[in-house]
């Protein structure tokens, strides 16, 4: 087994356990994108005469049926490899031979992890948005079926204006729907091409065709010139969480009125005891967990936003090993919100309104009565405001 950057000088290895970190467990998720850019890259190279028809077809089927393989769990990534590029590499080369040490011509481990993270993140994007858009039917759903039950409407946490289930609910979904259509644009900055910008700064004297790898990637650009690449990065991630922030802040919101609506006090639902935990102490208690770790999930996308962030805010130009560092926000952001969005439909399938417990006080028409008398009797509204208020402190 070999590093990609190995020379033959020996490695202390605390210093490997201290830059790989997680990363080879972290990359698990990234070896089919890899294999997929490893493929783009070998089809470039054999079409501009930098590798030949029989090496092609040799680098072509190993790394299909190693990316088979890992798909069936037959071989996991070590630490002693450090990222899936040098466990692809290494099973590459030891399957075919030196053919396989041609396939890095024409890039970096750069350029490399970059491809394969903008492929995974574009995948996710459209993941994300697909479950955000389930979460919107559901919620609406629930105002096709409890719809016209009355609820108040709060400011200030005060009743406020006469609301409706319909209103509620539909009102979270449009912003969901919103929410999805921001994972659907947060894509954009994941749709350059990276591959042939290697360590940041081209390819001398090796005249590659980066549209030719664009093209079969599905790359809406190339991305130029090549010293932006590595300016970029943690952009696209960020660009990513931020989506997934402002997805999961409305869910938490929702969450916590569930939450509010669900307590004795309020009483307007009820929930389904397949979604209900019970107390290690209180025999009568129904706990809401799945809705209260909803609302504190928020604070996991808006944490890994913000430490992504963090990390590339003082970069110089150039690639730093600083940027292995956004993967583990960028994964646990996404992780977070998948899970999240694959439980609430079925969630929500279980909110029950409950009529019989909502009362509205009188005071929620009072906006209502004083646009009647602009309407009605062709007064200002702040004229028609005062008479609304002077009649209800007059005594009962």
């Amino acid at each position: 087994m070999s590093r990609l950057w190995d020379k033959g000088a020996p490695l202390d290895e605390r210093v490997l356990a201290y830059t790989a970190g997680e990363d080879h467990q972290l990359d698990e998720r990234l070896v089919r994108y890899d294999i997929e850019a490893s493929i783009a890259h070998a089809d470039m190279l054999t079409a501009v005469g930098l590798l030949s028809p029989a090496d092609h077809t040799a680098i072509r089927d190993a790394l299909r049926a190693i990316g088979e393989e890992h798909a069936q769990g037959r071989w996991r990534l070590s630490l002693a490899e450090e990222d899936c590029q040098t466990a692809i590499e290494n099973r590459l080369t030891e399957r075919i031979g030196a053919a396989g040490g041609r396939l890095h011509a024409g890039r970096s481990r750069n350029d490399q992890v970059l491809a394969a993270l903008r492929l995974y993140a574009r995948d996710v994007a459209h993941q994300l948005q697909a479950a955000a858009l389930a979460v919107a039917e559901a919620l609406e759903a629930l105002a096709a079926r409890d719809g016209a039950v009355a609820l108040p409407g709060y400011t200030h946490m005060q009743q406020a204006m006469p609301s409706t289930v319909a209103l509620w609910a539909t009102g979270f979904a449009a912003e969901i729907r919103d929410d999805a259509e921001g994972l659907r644009l947060a894509a954009r900055r994941s749709a350059k091409n990276p591959l042939g910008s290697a360590a940041g700064y081209g390819t001398p004297n090796l005249d590659i065709d980066r549209d030719a790898t664009r093209s079969s990637l599905g790359f809406a650009v190339t991305h130029e010139p090549v010293t932006a690449v590595q300016l970029s990065r943690g952009k696209a991630e960020a660009h990513l969480l931020f989506e997934i922030t402002l997805l999961t802040q409305d869910i938490g919101r929702l969450a916590a009125d569930l939450l509010l609506f669900y307590t004795q006090e309020f009483g307007f639902i009820a929930l389904s005891d397949e979604f209900t935990t019970g107390s290690s102490i209180m025999p009568q208690k129904r706990n809401p967990d799945v809705f209260e770790l909803m609302r504190g999930r928020s604070a996991v996308a808006l944490a890994a936003l913000v430490e992504v962030l963090g990390i590339t805010q003082k970069l110089s130009s150039g690639y730093h090993r600083d940027l292995q560092l956004i993967k583990p926000p960028l994964f646990r952001g996404i992780d977070s919100c998948r899970q999240t969005l694959a439980i609430l439909p079925a969630a929500l399938a279980g909110v029950r309104f409950r009529p019989e417990r909502i009362r509205l006080d009188p005071s929620v028409h009072a906006a209502g009565a004083a646009n009647a008398l602009v309407a009605e009797h062709d007064i200002p509204f702040r004229d028609a405001y005062r008479q609304v208020a002077a009649k209800l402190k007059e005594p009962k």
